[in-house]
């Protein structure tokens, strides 16, 4: 039998599929699927890209205002109603520094995040054992602006304040992943683990690093760790597959992504590489049949198909 060199197969298909595109009656349709989203920081919430806002009113450079002092005309008279205000005053401007910082909704852009971080940070408005949140919300503010030498400072500084928490390797873990310093990202997420081994997240982060440095073994130990503890996410069935496919254990492939598909219908890729699984074991006429829904569903990936031959395994479709 042919190995997974044999892809030009799938070159030779094309013809074939855009022809069979056209065949509305055997072929279904539907919307291009959204893809997985790429693992963010546990700790925040962040969304798409926010307009411009006005900037966040930067609070006095030392310490909150002493409500008492200031209005305490003569020692013996007090200004209770103007003291009351200003204490209300005061309690709802450290609502607002931090929810800022926190920035939960995702649209605070990141100079207003980290201002409002150093803000809260400066004024001890967060104080005790979850300061570390602070820090990890302004690191990834930081992340997010490019200043990665104070967001790699602020995630040292969280993981020091809270050592056991297994979700601060992890957001470390993403931010050095991204630099890109893969052993860096790597070590936290096998710390990630000893400390958390049901954190699913860095399961799959680590297979991936394990899928691209060809440590087949370990991704599938990964893949399938969090197969056992997310058995319905569909993208992950399909992932370990693509890693059975690339080692030639087109049975397993065939398996893991038809019940990927049979989570989610949609899943393009999931077409497309039992599709390559189910031509390596001469199945053409399925192989076919798989390969037309999956640019049905997602033309882009076409571009896989027609580059296949000369790099089968070095990428995969998103």
């Amino acid at each position: 039998m042919r190995h997974l060199s044999s892809w030009q197969l799938l070159v030779l298909l094309l013809a074939t599929v855009a022809a069979g595109a056209q065949d509305k009656d055997s072929i279904p349709t539907g919307q291009t699927p959204a893809q997985p989203e790429t693992l963010s920081p546990g700790l925040t919430v962040t969304g798409s890209t926010p307009s411009a806002e006005p900037p966040l009113p930067k609070l006095p450079p030392d310490q909150f205002t002493d409500c008492y002092s200031t209005h305490n005309n003569s020692g013996d008279s007090i200004d209770y109603i103007a003291m009351t205000l200003c204490e209300a005053q005061l309690a709802a401007d450290k609502r607002l520094v931090l929810q800022k910082c926190f920035n939960r909704d995702g649209k605070n852009l990141p100079p207003v995040v980290i201002q409002a971080c150093t803000e809260t940070l400066d004024h001890e408005i967060f104080i005790g054992s979850d300061r570390f949140y602070v820090y990890v919300n302004r690191a990834e503010a930081y992340g997010l602006a490019g200043d990665r030498q104070h967001a790699l400072e602020d995630y040292n500084q969280a993981v020091k304040l809270a050592p056991h928490n297994a979700k601060l390797y992890f957001n470390r873990g993403v931010f050095y992943l991204a630099q890109p310093d893969v052993d860096a990202a790597k070590r936290d997420f096998d710390t990630a683990l000893s400390l958390n081994p049901k954190l699913v997240p860095a399961l799959l982060q680590r297979a991936k690093i394990h899928r691209t440095q060809e440590d087949f073994s370990g991704a599938l130990a990964d893949y399938s760790e969090a197969i056992r503890l997310e058995p319905k996410t569909a993208a992950v069935w399909s992932d370990r597959g693509y890693v059975c496919l690339i080692q030639h254990h087109y049975e397993s492939a065939i398996d893991d992504e038809g019940e990927a598909i049979r989570l989610d219908p949609k899943l393009a890729r999931a077409y497309f590489f039992r599709g390559a699984a189910l031509k390596e074991l001469g199945d053409s006429a399925k192989a076919r049949a798989d390969l037309v829904t999956a640019l049905r569903l997602d033309p882009s990936l076409a571009r896989y198909i027609t580059s296949a031959n000369s790099n089968p395994t070095g990428s995969s479709p998103p």
